[in-house]
């Protein structure tokens, strides 16, 4: 199969598209066929070498992701082969024509919601909703300030609060 494989951190340049080997899920996890990645900023951060949960390298990037579950271990019972998922990070990267997920890491993904879409759920939401719900605390009559809310993250806090 085709991935981005990181085999030092540094700039987009460390980014290569390589042949690796196929990808088989254990019997806890799910392999995905990705229609679309997503691309967030913790993305870069992990690349460039700068994220305190830096991986051991090689590695292919990727946290995000949508696509069709394409097999599943033994002992996975949330979703089929052929269910439309999205993917909130990974065992393997999302940055490839495939990816392995645990069971947690994977959510079905609904009719009305398209791939693009999909991919651009877990990061950006899960970020936000921490921020404001688990940190923030927001009480009822309360004003939330979003500052720059350009991006995933404030788009996403904007519909949160």
């Amino acid at each position: 199969m085709k991935a981005i494989v990181v085999k030092e951190f540094g700039a987009p340049e460390v980014l290569k598209l390589e042949e690796t080997a196929d990808l088989q899920p254990n019997e806890t996890q799910i392999l995905v066929k990705i229609k679309v990645a997503g691309v967030n900023p913790v993305d870069t951060y992990i690349r460039s070498g700068n994220h305190a949960t830096a991986p051991n390298l090689p590695f292919t990037p990727g946290k995000d992701g949508a696509g069709i579950v394409e097999s599943v271990g033994g002992e996975i019972s949330k979703v089929k082969t052929g269910d439309r998922v999205y993917v909130a990070n990974s065992v393997s990267g999302t940055y490839a024509e495939y990816a392995l997920a645990e069971e947690n890491q994977v959510y079905k993904l609904p009719e009305n919601v398209s791939f693009e879409q999909g991919a651009c759920l877990s990061v950006p939401y899960a970020t936000s909703f921490w921020a404001l719900f688990d940190k923030g605390k927001p009480i009822k009559g309360e004003t939330v300030l979003i500052h720059g809310a350009s991006g995933g993250v404030g788009i996403a806090a904007i519909q949160h609060a």
